[in-house]
């Protein structure tokens, strides 16, 4: 009978030396590829800047929230609205637009009528 005296020390060499070889193919594969490191860096810097947006537009519909409350619930809220965005005036109300004129002393003074009947 033939017997190989392989000692227990040199397969336990090869074993790491695969586990080794494995792990670092595995790090390689994470490190160098684009679905590695570098993606997942990109998507948490992207899910950043999502949740800065949309927590901007979670203050925007509170904002919204709050003044369809007004409008739903008080007359003087949608009064103000009519007011503002569509230059509505009350029936017991009046409106008056005020030009600024000629910064001259002329302007200030009264113009004089003519007078047509002088006329020849």
């Amino acid at each position: 009978m033939v017997h190989t005296a392989k000692s227990p020390g040199m397969s336990k060499r090869f074993l790491l030396l695969g586990l080794l070889a494995v792990a670092l193919l595995l790090q390689g594969g994470l490190w160098l590829s684009e679905d590695g490191w570098s993606e997942v860096l990109r998507l948490r810097t992207s899910v950043a800047g999502q949740q800065q947006e949309n927590e901007q537009l979670a203050e925007r519909n509170r904002r919204l929230r709050a003044e369809v409350a007004d409008l739903k619930g008080g007359f003087a809220a949608l009064e103000e609205r009519a007011r503002a965005d569509l230059g509505m005036v009350a029936s017991d109300e009046s409106f008056f637009v005020l030009v600024p004129g000629e910064e001259s002393a002329e302007a200030d003074a009264p113009q004089p009528r003519p007078d047509n009947r002088n006329a020849p």
